[in-house]
């Protein structure tokens, strides 16, 4: 049987497209759809229940994150393999039994990943390496960009190339082996959003389980559908998730240093643009960088004090 999970938060028309694919582009063989809304104000639920009432669903009171909600339905969870999805996702057609047929034919792997692609068709990253110091600075000083091959943190995806093991694979997509879920644990819930299948993907590693990426398979993914409704608080997220990696898997030097490099960015990104808005003349340009300065100050204060900064495991 294959399971398939599906965390929701204020995502109702997405998850119902999303849903809608699963209903129209099964899997071979049985199947379960779990969905499990982390205290949607938009009526999610109501759907859920009205539109698709053969998903067994799971209504949290809080916002749990994402991490925790995953744990929660894989807890439930009785196939041999676990489809885990984002709501703003959509299968396309034979996905799944590709996934599925690959873990039946590869033992070895605990992941497998699809290629996830734009509504256009155009690829998204959806695998990377294991982040690194310079990786970290590369990507938040955006130096990124202007890098390929070996020296790209993410590798970006080519035509026709071959299914290979990668460090790992992006979370909006991936299916796990129940035997490797019941060898290294599940999420860590302590990851609130963020690099929680970037943790899962190490351990499985450690634990000589491989990482695979199938790009001739594709999964459509919108992109986004939760972090933009958090703002600056979401980019903030996004770094204390980075830190507790860098503790996890490097120690606590690494992951001082990591958060260091956070708040010197941060605090130079607020900098340049107050330098911005003291040149610029234009009347609308100098609203406009207001406006970005102020995100930018929100995002130093939440770097400054935000405790999950400060953890030590």
């Amino acid at each position: 049987m294959l399971s398939i999970v599906i965390i929701s938060w204020n995502t109702r028309d997405l998850l119902a497209a999303c849903l809608t694919s699963l209903r129209t582009y099964p899997p071979d063989g049985d199947h379960e759809i779990v969905v499990v809304d982390n205290a949607s104000r938009d009526d999610s639920t109501a759907m859920v229940r009205r539109d698709f009432p053969h998903v067994h669903l799971i209504e949290n009171q809080t916002n749990v994150g994402f991490a925790a909600a995953n744990n929660q339905a894989l807890a439930l969870c009785r196939g041999r393999y676990v489809l885990l999805l984002n709501s703003d996702t959509e299968v396309t057609p034979g996905a799944l039994s590709a996934l599925v047929s690959f873990m039946e034919q590869h033992p070895q792997a605990g992941v497998v990943a699809p290629t996830l692609v734009n509504p256009d068709g155009s690829f998204q990253a959806s695998y990377a390496r294991f982040p690194t110091f310079v990786s970290e600075f590369l990507l938040i000083t955006r130096l990124a960009r202007w890098l390929s091959g070996p020296y790209a943190p993410s590798p970006r995806p080519r035509i026709n190339e071959p299914s290979h093991p990668v460090d790992w694979v992006a979370g909006a997509a991936l299916l796990v082996r129940r035997a490797a879920i019941d060898q290294v644990g599940g999420l860590d819930a302590g990851y609130f959003m963020y690099s929680e299948e970037t943790d899962w993907c190490w351990r499985l590693w450690r634990h000589n389980w491989q990482v695979w990426y199938l790009p001739a398979v594709k999964v459509i993914h919108h992109g986004g559908a939760s972090s933009r409704q958090r703002g600056a608080a979401s980019y903030a997220q996004l770094y204390a998730s980075k830190v507790r990696f860098f503790e996890r898997a490097y120690g606590p030097a690494a992951a001082g240093r990591l958060r260091t490099l956070f708040r010197l960015v941060a605090a130079a990104r607020g900098l340049a643009w107050r330098i911005l808005r003291f040149v610029t003349r234009s009347p609308a340009g100098r609203v406009r960088l207001q406006q970005r300065l102020a995100r930018e100050q929100q995002l130093a204060e939440q770097l400054s004090h935000d405790p999950s900064l400060e953890f030590s495991t």
